[in-house]
């Protein structure tokens, strides 16, 4: 059924609770991506814009090094609109490509460096990549992309960045993956400090419309057919300028701490493109260890640390065990997943900071809500909309709204971050933009002050007898339970009640484990309609994406392991 929304605009109840200085309107600068590093470098040219490990770049080096990869680019034949796949880890080069594609007029297109080979070359084919940036330890992967449309992979290394236990560990993954003589390596291949070198600094962009597209943001979500995203450069330019308004705009001040992968909507605009936007410091990192990120945060300082709810975990876990300083820390803002109130609270107190919760999705830049950062913000909640973002509660069924405050019911939002539309699906991008809105496929409320929650994906919705169950409020019961380290709650068919709620359990001791005393609990703390009538046990982990989320399509895809065989309660 197409949706039909009503022609009155909804009410902005959330304006009245924006923190002191946050302005409810913006003026967007009517310019392209690669602006923001432009007037970074003219503002705070000799000013830090990127440390990894002992390197470090300026914002007038940054600048110099982006646009000479422009010039290496344009030399190889990028023509205005092709596509530029980036398959690393964040490293200054990330920044680089990124910024030179879009200074050349290209698009950038991130690629998971975790994908599997047959993953990785459909996206290319499908984007039409002709050009890559990767790391030399990915190159085997690379290459099984190559059938014959690439005119060029430049290629980097981390190899003589890391410290020297690491670098020697590297060396020997780098001998095993492309051979004494890199024979793996394709033959398209190009160092990219070579190019750089070789290409003039004088070069001058290209005029590119802030309406022309920046970004093709490949998006697997947790349900149904991987979809790419088609970002312009103003809807980059404006979720940058929000987040940034948001955050108070403290230009030259704040340094960031950039750990969530730039491959990933979330990090590329909250670290990467807001970092740049503030002229901040950014601290990167190529992966995520609790530890290792906390000495960076006590050695560099960030003000501003961009999560997910699996970070705070860990870092809570860690400073257990061992104190780090982390004063620095200003705020916190979490998302991707939904943030468990007690690892709010637990990380607060051990950093100082204030920590919120925010929502957004690829489809809109990504960043839609988030808490305030004065204190006000309310735990449970994803928070208020943006400056100039529209969002209301529709009816799940008909998409009409919007529903009085407190009725559950599918996120619909509106604003200048919300994408152009799906890469080559009109008919995906015509179920998701409507009337001039993005509906989100997710079930939420909104309060009588504006403040939103999440309440589950509209797919994941379990309706049994009638009633309908959230998936995420029957988990949140669940791991209260004492035996339980995990658990993801789905529906499965049932011929009398459509569905069941089923849980896959991850026990803290699968020996120790007793069916019973989980049933008792679950009669003690759940309502009939949502208790499991299905548990299989099984020993972990759970799937789950890069940012937390449990991939419920994957255990529905999954056979019972037959030693954990499923039990009706």
């Amino acid at each position: 059924m197409v949706a039909v929304v009503q022609d009155h605009r909804p009410g902005h109840p959330w304006v009245a609770h924006y923190p002191p200085g946050v302005p409810t309107h913006l003026d967007y600068p009517d310019e392209p991506v690669h602006w923001l590093l432009e007037r970074a470098a003219e503002r705070t040219p000799d000013r830090v814009a990127c440390r990894f490990f002992r390197q470090t770049l300026t914002y007038a080096e940054l600048l110099d090094r982006s646009r000479r990869f422009a010039a290496a680019l344009k030399k190889r034949g990028l023509r205005a609109g092709e596509r530029v796949g980036v398959v690393l880890p964040n490293t200054p080069e990330y920044l680089v490509a990124l910024f030179g594609t879009w200074m050349a007029g290209g698009v950038t297109v991130p690629l998971n460096p975790l994908m599997v080979p047959d993953e990785l070359a459909g996206i290319v084919r499908s984007t039409g990549c002709r050009f890559l940036v990767s790391l030399d330890l990915l190159l085997p992967l690379v290459g099984s992309a190559d059938n014959g449309q690439l005119a060029a992979v430049f290629v980097t290394s981390l190899g003589h960045r890391l410290p020297w236990f690491s670098r020697q560990l590297y060396r020997f993954a780098r001998l095993h993956r492309l051979g004494l003589r890199g024979g793996r390596v394709p033959a398209v291949a190009v160092d990219l400090e070579e190019a750089l070198a070789n290409a003039p600094s004088d070069f001058v962009p290209d005029r590119v419309s802030p309406e022309a597209f920046a970004n093709i943001m490949p998006s697997g979500g947790t349900t149904g057919t991987p979809k790419s995203v088609l970002l312009s450069h103003r809807n980059l330019v404006s979720n940058a300028w929000q987040v940034v308004h948001w955050n108070g705009r403290r230009e030259g001040e704040d340094t960031v701490l950039a750990v969530l992968p730039f491959f990933h909507s979330y990090g590329l605009t909250t670290c990467a493109l807001c970092g740049v936007a503030m002229s901040a410091t950014l601290v990167l990192h190529h992966r995520f260890k609790a530890d290792a990120v906390l000495r960076l945060v006590e050695q560099w300082k960030p003000t501003l640390v961009p999560a997910v709810p699996a970070m705070l975990a860990a870092f809570n876990k860690a400073l257990a065990r061992r104190r780090y300083d982390l004063g620095a820390i200003r705020s916190v803002m979490s998302g991707g997943a939904p943030l468990s109130p007690d690892v709010a609270a637990e990380f607060s107190e051990r950093s100082g900071a204030v920590v919120v919760e925010g929502y957004g999705l690829s489809e809109a830049s990504p960043v839609t809500h988030a808490g305030p950062l004065d204190g006000t913000a309310r735990p449970g909640t994803i928070g208020l909309p943006m400056p100039d973002t529209e969002a209301m509660i529709v009816d799940a069924t008909t998409g009409v709204g919007p529903l009085p405050p407190g009725e559950v019911g599918e996120l619909a939002i509106r604003g200048p971050q919300v994408m152009a539309g799906y890469w080559n699906d009109p008919e995906a991008t015509a179920q998701a933009l409507r009337n001039g809105w993005l509906y989100t496929g997710d079930l939420g409320t909104c309060d009588a002050d504006g403040f939103f929650k999440i309440v589950d994906r509209k797919k994941d919705l379990i309706i049994t007898s009638g009633v309908n169950v959230y998936p995420t409020e029957v988990e949140h019961v669940l791991r209260g339970c004492p035996q339980v380290a995990d658990v993801a709650v789905l529906g499965v068919p049932d011929k009398q009640r459509g569905e069941l709620v089923k849980a896959v359990v991850v026990p803290k001791d699968m020996r120790a484990f007793s069916r019973r005393a989980f049933d008792d609990f679950v009669r003690q703390h759940l309502e009939v309609h949502k208790r499991p009538r299905v548990v299989e046990v099984v020993a972990g982990p759970l799937p789950r994406t890069m940012l937390g989320k449990v991939l419920r399509r994957a255990l529905r895809d999954q056979p019972h392991a037959p030693e954990h065989d499923a039990k009706e309660a």
